[in-house]
This record gives C-alpha cells, sequence and structure tokens, in this order.
C-alpha cells in the first residue's frame, strides 16, 4: 500500500523507512544529474541540490557523504542503466565473424544515443580535478576494463586465431582505438550533433579491411 510521501506503508499504516530512503535516493541523483548537465559538477552546489530535489542537505549528506559521493554515485547508476541493455558481443555468436562485430557495435552505439549524458559524464569525470580520488579511480577503471573487454571479445573471430603476442598486442590496440573513437564521439555528438550509430559503416569497413589484410598476411 502506497503512502502519500513515495514510501510504502505496513500492514499497521507505517510507512516503510526503507522504501522512503530508495526514493529520497533517487530524487537527490536526478536533480543532481540535471545540475551537473546545467552547471557541471563543479557547478553544483549542495543549497541548490538541497532546492532541487526538495530535501534538506542533511538528507543528502546522510546518503552521500558528500559532492564526491554523489557523483560516484551518479556515474555508477548510469553505467548500470546503460549496461542493463547494453549488449554482449556473444548475443550475436550464430552470426559470421564480420556481421557478429557489426551487429553488436550497432546495438551499443543505439544504447549510447538512447543515454547521451554517459560518456560525457563519464569523460568529465576522468579529466576533472577529482579524478584522482579512490573511489573515482576504481569505479572508472572498473567501467573502462569492461568496455575494453567488450571491444576485446567483439573483435577476436574476425582476427582468430590469436597466436602469438604481436597478434594479442594488434587485438589490444584496435580495442583500445575503438574505444578511443566512441569516446571521441561523445564530444562531437555534442557539439557537432548526429549520432553514435551513423558512425557505424566507415568503422566497420575498417575493421573489415583490416581483417582481410592480416589474413593476407598469414595465408
Amino acid at each position: 500500500m502506497s503512502g502519500g510521501d513515495g514510501g510504502v506503508r505496513t500492514y499497521d499504516g507505517r510507512v516503510s523507512s526503507s522504501s522512503i530512503t530508495a526514493s529520497s535516493r533517487d530524487v537527490i541523483l536526478k536533480a543532481a544529474r540535471t545540475l551537473i548537465s546545467d552547471r557541471g559538477y563543479d557547478g553544483m552546489v549542495i543549497s541548490d541540490l538541497s532546492a532541487l530535489s526538495g530535501l534538506p542537505a542533511s538528507s543528502i549528506y546522510y546518503h552521500f557523504g558528500n559532492k564526491l559521493g554523489i557523483l560516484t554515485a551518479l556515474l555508477e547508476q548510469t553505467f548500470e542503466d546503460l549496461h542493463a541493455t547494453f549488449p554482449s558481443p556473444s548475443s550475436f555468436d550464430d552470426r559470421e565473424p564480420i556481421e557478429r562485430f557489426e551487429l553488436w557495435y550497432t546495438a551499443a552505439c543505439r544504447s549510447l544515443d538512447e543515454r547521451p549524458e554517459y560518456l560525457r559524464l563519464l569523460l568529465a569525470v576522468s579529466i576533472g580535478s577529482h579524478a584522482g580520488e579512490d573511489a573515482i579511480r576504481v569505479l572508472v577503471r572498473r567501467i573502462r576494463d569492461y568496455a575494453h573487454q567488450s571491444w576485446i571479445d567483439a573483435l577476436t573471430p574476425l582476427f582468430a586465431p590469436i597466436t602469438s603476442p604481436e597478434d594479442e598486442a594488434f587485438l589490444d590496440q584496435l580495442a583500445v582505438l575503438g574505444r578511443a573513437m566512441t569516446d571521441g564521439l561523445s564530444v562531437s555528438t555534442t557539439f557537432d550533433g548526429g549520432t553514435y550509430v551513423a558512425h557505424v559503416p566507415p568503422f566497420v569497413a575498417l575493421v573489415r579491411g583490416l581483417a582481410a589484410e592480416r589474413r593476407g598476411l598469414h595465408s
């Protein structure tokens, strides 16, 4: 049974504190997302966050400790929201390698088009004055490692067999290039418009050409 304050009422009419906690936290993060989008992280102040969320500063500090805690929680929430629907390369294992890669990359770009703030937030966090904080560094590293491994998984069938350190190094470099290109598109789409999906065909053509070239070298 719902209470008017957003909590869930128990059998004796009291409002469940766990429901209030979850609701308050989400409200604060939603307000923080709005403020950071408008003003950047440094432009977000607790008093404005309190006003926009309708919750006292004490509630904000209770949930997150400080501004850095808000930023860390917001980035983690955005990452989890995106990757809840983010495709795994293995989802397309029934396709030929180049089609598998193209389908994965297209689906990934569509996910990014639906959440344009994700990479912008990640980049802002990665290069901001707070980037050296342990909580931020660990979270960003986890996100980057996840992305890198997805690229490796998507590219490996195209360049298999991977039989030497040189092969592994080439694959790793191509995965880094793919991540770097996607990172850069977050800036390009911000200033120039367009979509991530629009850049799928030329990158797929590049990967196709590289795969054909390496097959020729190893034949």
